[in-house]
């Protein structure tokens, strides 16, 4: 359906944009705002360049409070450094082996009361950590509500010092009954001969998992309930390929159960490629195949004994088909509130299905599919007796709670947002506490810094998403509700999940943000070597050695051979909404696992805090340096003058995406024309270099006016006009020093402000610096706007809720991204000549009309 035109939409949910390129406000488009009056205007100005003249000047640093009492002199690099340096410092592994152990040792699922304890615990960080009092009334507001609302926006207009607080959205979501849930083998009159226990052993050597190995059961978050008897079928990964593979050989999967592994594809699309081919139910395992070199077949003793994989693990998680839409399946395209108008969902699977152990499915591939390795084999034999499964899930509408919190900039309606996921299927120990420690020691360090005088230059969000592991539900909805808000005010979203669950640093990202990323890492310190940075713990492996599995190998070569070191962002985690449909620069980062390190047990009772401490991150040295480099870009993206996107970089790799689309084609006469794109990219990379060099100017003529500005006889001067004309003291001129830069916006969008204060002095160094400031605001909204300009308001062919022509999740991977995904698609999958046409003439319009609007 076209969740675009729903009835939810004309309800007042969700209001869509429609514009082909956002204009950002102030450039294309003047802003409605009334030109207020004359006091307000000449205390803009005159404010304006005694703070930046303040901030700037060779004395300007020694007036932030406690960074440093004594005299300095140095420019605002000096001053950028000294901030990240003071920030840098924060970050401890004693902090943050404390938090983990907080947080990771108990379960969170989303929607729990543990969950909700947690949210708590998280507003009370941020209360203490930024100074906020703590309200008689708890700040919690569902979702919708007036008091919900002017929290979020009041951060990019009035809000004057930190604030937090808790929006409650109300999504559809199941949870898992473990006594109704059955897997077993059926004999002669289909009487049982062998059942599955479906439990984790809980091994009291690791006294976490043994205590809550109960607690969730493991299920598939948006199975279906029901029951489903058929023959077995081995289906590899589950990949689009495994069953094309599968059917092509002649096996019919109706009426089958299908057997396949975690891997290579997002668990909610076996059970779709399952369901679309007639199965009757799917069973999903973790494969000790895909365990690299640490495995019990190598000598090495199973967890909690040893760093193998404990074969009774169990990978719990969605199975939404997540290439179709993210959030509540409910209300897709507009925010799950109390009272939303839902809608059947058509994400979601209509056959039930399972995770199971090793060690159950170990025993099925024995009795069934002739043992292992041959039942692994991809052959298509199918089983000689019937498995019976049976989900037994409660689907209800469940509370979920993302707990934000806001830093206000000088500039307000510049906002970096910061964010990770904090519910996990049990304890998450990796998934997503890791993340959740690493982005505890980033709020540390800037309360650290906001405590000690430090304002922000842009306005800074951080948020503590829920429902994550569900389908991005917190953040998509919170995404939805605030989407027109997003699009005008968010330059950039900083992600982090599992900050470490292995040995290698790893980093996606939009393309205009990697030479930030690889910058700023290499501004931070390897978590273990003195003499590498983090960027170098690219290539890191882990600890242990061992024959691998020669499929797993070839995967694994393909993986870093083809894999760029900042590659582009699929999903399965919290950047989607903002980087897929609303077009905000993106960012997502931590260490993952090698080959050679100890297996992860993902969303297992087994992602404990023992497993993290003795295998993971001994030391947590890895947390601290991932929350180092998180703070670093966040500060990095807040305090620059002319925002760190890099449109040229974005500019030239889309021609390597155009090749990649050259390759996909399986038969040369389905391509289409591709020399229209060409051209038109060729338009873009021409403007984006353009625009480099107005960057560079326009910061260069910012940093001459404020020189000019900066003099002692044209501050003094400043003041003297604003106190006869204004009335206001020398002391309350100095008090304006940090609150004048929040009128920054006002001053630079304005052209009848520059006229009305210019006429009469048009070479004065205040008209200099107006018109400078007003040369960078507009520089930054070019940048802003570059992302967005990949927006199609019809979305992708079959998935409409993804709006970004540039990249989405693959339609057949879910993790992975496909970029240029309309045009390869139509390709790939479609092979239809004519789409293929339509998609290229469609993403070239847009890359054209982008490249005409960052023309300079």
């Amino acid at each position: 359906m076209n969740t675009e035109n729903s009835d939810s939409e004309k309800a007042g949910f969700y209001q869509s944009s429609k514009e082909l390129l956002p204009h950002p406000p102030g450039l294309v488009q003047a802003r409605r705002n009334p030109r207020g009056s004359v006091f307000r205007k000449l205390l803009v100005l005159g404010s304006s360049a005694l703070i930046f003249s303040l901030l700037y000047n060779t004395h300007s640093i020694s007036c932030f409070v406690g960074l440093k009492k004594e005299k300095y002199s140095g420019s605002y690099d000096s001053y950028i450094k000294r901030i990240e340096e003071g920030y840098l410092a924060v970050p401890s592994t004693d902090s943050a082996l404390a938090a983990s152990r907080d947080y990771a040792t108990h379960p969170h699922l989303a929607g729990a009361v543990e969950d909700f304890q947690d949210a708590k615990e998280i507003l009370a960080l941020f209360q203490s950590e930024f100074g906020i009092p703590t309200p008689a009334t708890e700040p919690s507001y569902p979702a919708g509500s007036p008091e919900s609302r002017e929290a979020t926006l009041s951060t990019s207009s009035k809000l004057s010092k930190p604030a937090a607080w808790v929006d409650i959205y109300y999504p559809v979501m199941n949870t898992g009954n473990a006594d109704g849930m059955v897997v077993e083998l059926l004999g002669e009159s289909d009487k049982p001969i062998w059942k599955a226990d479906l439990l984790e052993d809980g091994d009291p050597r690791d006294e976490t998992a043994a205590e809550y190995r109960n607690a969730v059961p493991p299920f598939h978050g948006f199975s279906a309930a029901g029951e489903g008897i058929g023959q077995l079928v081995y289906a590899n990964y589950g990949t689009h390929d495994d069953y094309n593979k599968l059917v092509d050989a002649g096996v019919d999967l109706t009426g089958k159960i299908i057997l396949a592994r975690y891997g290579a594809n997002f668990r909610g699309l076996k059970v779709q490629g399952a369901a679309e081919r007639g199965a009757v139910g799917v069973l999903i395992y973790s494969d000790p195949r895909d365990d690299g070199s640490v495995t019990v077949e190598n000598g090495y003793e199973p967890y909690p004994a040893g760093p193998a994989r404990n074969p009774t693990s169990i990978q719990r998680g969605s199975v939404m088909y997540l290439s179709i839409y993210a959030g509540d399946p409910t209300t897709p395209g507009y925010p799950a509130y109390e009272n939303a108008t839902r809608v059947e969902a058509t994400n979601i699977p209509n056959i039930p299905s399972l995770p199971l152990s090793w060690a159950n499915a170990k025993l099925l591939l024995e009795e069934e599919l002739g043992g292992v390795p041959e039942g692994t084999k991809l052959n298509g034999r199918v089983g000689s007796r019937k498995v019976r499964m049976v989900n037994d899930v409660d689907a209800k509408v469940t509370p979920i709670w993302n707990t934000m919190a806001a830093i206000p900039g000088h500039i307000k309606d510049e906002v970096v947002l910061l964010g990770c996921h904090r519910d996990a299927w049990v304890m998450g120990a990796a998934d997503p506490t890791s993340g959740t420690v690493s982005l505890h020691e980033v709020v540390r360090g800037l309360g650290a810094l906001y405590k000690r005088g430090w304002k922000p230059l842009r306005t800074i969000v951080i948020a503590s998403w829920d429902a994550e592991e569900y389908g991005l539900i917190g953040s998509t909805e919170w995404g939805e509700d605030f989407a027109d808000w997003i699009q005008e005010n968010v330059v950039s979203y900083v992600n982090v999940d599992v900050s470490v669950s292995g040995s290698r640093w790893h980093t996606s990202a939009s393309p205009s943000l990697a030479h930030l990323i690889q910058r700023s890492a290499q501004d931070v310190p390897h978590p273990t070597d003195a003499e590498k940075t983090l960027w170098d713990a690219h290539f890191d492996v882990g600890p242990y050695g061992g024959p691998v599995d020669a499929e797993f190998a070839r995967m694994w070569d393909k993986k870093i051979s083809n894999e760029p070191q900042i590659g582009p962002l699929g999903s399965g985690s919290d950047y989607t909404v903002f980087l897929q449909r609303l077009g905000v620069a993106s960012s997502d980062q931590g260490f993952g696992n090698t080959p050679t390190d100890a297996p992860y047990h993902y969303h297992s009772i087994y992602d404990s805090q023992m497993w993290q401490e003795v295998y993971a991150d001994p030391g947590f040295y890895k947390h601290v340096a991932v929350a180092q480099n998180l703070g670093l870009l966040t500060l990095r993206l807040t305090d620059s003058i002319i925002l760190p996107l890099n449109t040229t970089q974005y500019a030239l790799e889309l021609d390597s995406y155009v090749d990649t689309v050259i390759k996909s084609a399986y038969r040369e006469e389905i391509l289409p024309d591709l020399f229209p794109l060409r051209r038109a990219i060729a338009k873009l990379q021409d403007a984006s270099f353009k625009l480099d060099e107005e960057k560079a100017a326009a910061e260069k003529a910012l940093h001459k006016a404020l020189k000019k500005v900066g003099r002692v006889r044209v501050v003094r001067r400043i003041v003297r006009w604003i106190k006869e004309h204004l009335g206001i003291g020398a002391q309350e001129v100095q008090d304006l020093r940090f609150d004048a830069l929040k009128w920054m916006s006002s001053v630079t969008e304005s052209s009848f402000l520059e006229t009305d204060i210019c006429k009469s002095r048009s070479k004065g160094p205040l008209c200099e610096f107006i018109r400078a400031a007003k040369r960078v605001r507009i520089a930054n909204q070019k940048l802003v706007a570059f992302e967005r300009g990949f927006l199609s308001e019809d979305g992708i062919k079959d998935r409409e809720w993804y709006r970004h022509l540039g990249v989405a999740p693959g339609k057949h991977l879910g993790y992975a991204p496909t970029t240029l995904p309309g045009l390869t698609e139509a390709i790939v999958y479609d092979e239809n000549h004519e789409l293929a046409e339509y998609e290229a003439a469609r993403l070239t319009a847009l890359i054209e009309n982008l490249a005409d609007f960052l023309e300079v």
